[in-house]
């Protein structure tokens, strides 16, 4: 198991993405607290890691609540006596439109979770790292964190603010055993996209150079890797599990 005896915490852990790398985690025999403001689907994943042997509680958490984000690290270190590693997922992304008729509003909720929050769970993260003599962390960005993103201003700009906060720590903290990379995913078939209907998914599957759109299981896939000892010598990389859609 890639991550056994290892302690971890994952945000935005109620579906998605986010569902799938909390289970792999435990799968890979780490112990995860899964994070989510969406108390029922976090307490169903918790459950179902138990039931497969895993060993998961649940934790509520804003990620723009730095109390909360501080309690949240805590709570791991309180329960397990150290934590190993992290995975910033929580994210959302504004209604498309065009900038100049974007909110205040929807920008700064979009800021505030996608970029603010993986801030604020960094620096909780960090501290307790640097106090303990290293950890890995893993920020989830996004393709529009590495590319010119029409109609998304908000979520294009806090991406390529995750991306700017990966690279920076990796190399500031490079010293300290601590390694911090990114997932950057391209478009991904979550319950959530399922909702845009087969005609959607049609399209958007056409433009993707390997004529589908990219499952949960291979991005917790690449994250997973990122946490574990395979990529000890990983830093500050943002890896694209995108079918290529970035390179053309």
């Amino acid at each position: 198991m890639l991550l056994e005896g290892k302690t971890a915490l994952i945000t935005g852990a109620s579906s998605g993405i986010g569902e799938t790398t909390a289970k792999r985690i435990a799968t890979e025999g780490a112990s995860v607290l899964v994070a989510d403001v969406n108390e029922e689907g976090g307490r169903r994943v918790v459950d179902e890691i138990t039931a497969a042997g895993g060993v998961a509680t649940f934790l509520r958490v804003d990620v723009t609540d730095a109390d909360q984000v501080d309690a949240m690290v805590a709570e791991v270190v309180a329960k397990w006596g150290r934590l190993d590693l992290a995975v910033n997922n929580a994210g959302l992304a504004e209604q498309p439109g065009a900038m100049h008729e974007l909110a205040l509003d929807a920008w700064n909720k979009t800021i505030g979770i996608d970029l603010t929050g993986t801030f604020l769970c960094m620096r909780a993260e960090l501290r307790q790292f640097v106090s303990q003599g290293g950890g890995v962390i893993v920020n989830t960005a996004s393709g529009a964190g590495l590319k010119a993103t029409p109609n998304l201003t908000a979520y294009s700009a806090a991406k390529h603010g995750v991306v700017g906060l990966t690279r920076t720590a990796a190399i500031e903290y490079i010293t300290q055993n601590i390694r911090v990379n990114a997932v950057a995913p391209g478009t991904i078939l979550t319950p959530a996209m399922q909702n845009f209907g087969d005609e959607q998914l049609k399209e958007w599957s056409a433009l993707m150079p390997t004529g589908r759109l990219g499952t949960t299981d291979e991005v917790a896939a690449g994250i997973v890797w990122l946490l574990s000892d395979q990529a000890s010598y990983t830093t500050g990389t943002v890896l694209e599990i995108d079918g290529g859609y970035m390179q053309v």
